[in-house]
């Protein structure tokens, strides 16, 4: 089981409990998935780019990536119905919790200047999206083999009814928030 995992049901649970004061432990809020998401325009031009990013993805996360399709032409963009534009992977059970503790104590301090992640950058339904700007701050990326640096979207989803309980669980877990 991993170690985040173990953390949410001894110590995150019972804390979350005793803040908002449930009166069940199923409306404790937990951590539902995490969508990994990497959008490429480019691999409309070249099959090979989505190849590499399907790829990498697959290397980040220890999952295939499935490739996402245009859902509506649009020309200025020369983009047709239907065209690969480009993957995501959608994590959840122990996957998802090991690929989230890499996240908050591997990858994110790696990144340059890291003073925190931004803790306003909930939904209004409890869901977090965070954007990364490169996947090398991955330590399973070898930067000798990536053709191009891409950034990915991270959605972290909640079953918090609200920001401050999705906030307050996701700082339990250990999310590098910033400090005001």
């Amino acid at each position: 089981m991993p170690n985040v995992k173990t953390m949410y049901k001894e110590e995150v649970a019972p804390a979350l409990m005793q803040k908002f004061s449930y009166k069940s432990t199923m409306q404790v809020p937990r951590i539902d998935k995490i969508v990994i998401n990497v959008g490429c325009g480019e691999a409309r031009d070249n099959a090979k780019v989505l190849e590499a990013v399907v790829r990498d993805l697959g290397i980040i996360t220890g999952q295939k990536a499935m490739v996402t399709r245009a859902k509506k032409s649009v020309a200025n963009f020369k983009l047709r119905e239907d065209m690969p534009i480009g993957a995501k992977v959608t994590l959840r059970g122990d996957k998802m919790w090991e690929f989230l503790d890499r996240l908050f104590n591997v990858a994110l301090p790696r990144v340059r200047d890291f003073r925190g992640i931004n803790p306003n950058a909930f939904d209004g339904r409890g869901n977090y999206a965070l954007g990364v700007k490169e996947q090398l701050i991955f330590p399973e990326i070898e930067y000798d083999k990536i053709d191009k640096i891409r950034g990915m979207d991270i959605v972290i989803c909640t079953t918090a009814n609200t920001d401050e309980e999705a906030r307050e669980l996701l700082s339990l877990v250990g999310a590098p928030f910033q400090k005001n």
